[in-house]
């Protein structure tokens, strides 16, 4: 489904990624765990258009991404929930979600039933059927996380990016969040997962990559990596 070949990116002179593979087959959910600085983020915005790598491969169901724009990767079916959420503020919860859906509405994605789809987010969310008339920018900072990743689903999206996803939150709305990315794994959602919560994230996942200083270290199948010594003293001793 996505492949990263070799990818080197960063900003300006600083390199940050120096030369990362990562597969994610479809209906999989890989996470990516590091502390902060390693690159993850780097990653995210690399694969969804928002910087563009110096050296590597990016490759959406065969088809190579890397060097296009944003919307034309979203086009083709990659949906990026960004750290710090970036919701409309000024816009209802409603049109947040209809944005999401809009290259469905213009044409260059499958349609679908759009409206159906708008119903099925708020059920999955609640806390946005509750609110759906009210401005993104009133809502609370976990509310505005369920937006951004509801949102991202309206794409029908090939993959999702979901980029730390519980950050900020309390812990009950964490929670919210991992039971949502649950649901969305048991329904077949293709996720590429960025998270603080190293142990929650592998207890969501199929496959995890650690990610230092802007190299994968070591990578497996969740369960392996959360039995690794070395991976449970450096990332999941603060586990959620």
């Amino acid at each position: 489904m996505l492949t990263i070949d070799k990818l080197e990116a960063g900003y300006g002179k600083v390199q940050v990624l120096h030369g990362i593979s990562i597969d994610v087959p479809k209906g999989k959910v890989v996470t990516l765990i590091g502390s902060n600085g390693a690159g993850k983020t780097t990653t995210m915005r690399a694969v969804s258009g928002m910087i563009r790598p110096t050296a590597g491969s990016i490759t959406l169901a065969g088809q190579r991404i890397d060097g296009k724009e944003s919307y034309s990767i979203a086009r083709l079916g990659l949906a990026h929930s960004p750290e710090g959420r970036r919701v409309f503020a000024t816009m209802s919860v409603t049109d947040n979600l209809t944005l999401g859906a809009f290259p469905r509405l213009t044409g260059s994605r499958p349609k679908g039933d759009v409206k159906a789809d708008l119903e099925r987010a708020m059920e999955l969310f609640p806390r946005l059927k509750e609110r759906r008339t009210q401005l993104a920018g009133t809502l609370s900072g976990g509310e505005q996380q369920m937006l951004a990743m509801a949102r991202a689903v309206m794409l029908n999206p090939e993959i999702v990016l979901l980029d730390e996803p519980s950050m900020g939150l309390a812990p009950i709305l964490v929670d919210e969040v991992f039971r949502i990315i649950a649901r969305l794994k048991s329904e077949g959602v293709t996720m590429l997962l960025v998270e603080q919560f190293a142990a929650a994230a592998l207890n969501v996942s199929d496959y995890g990559y650690v990610l230092e200083n802007g190299r994968i270290a070591v990578h497996g199948p969740a369960d392996k990596l959360k039995n690794d010594p070395a991976v449970k003293a450096a990332y999941l001793g603060g586990g959620h």
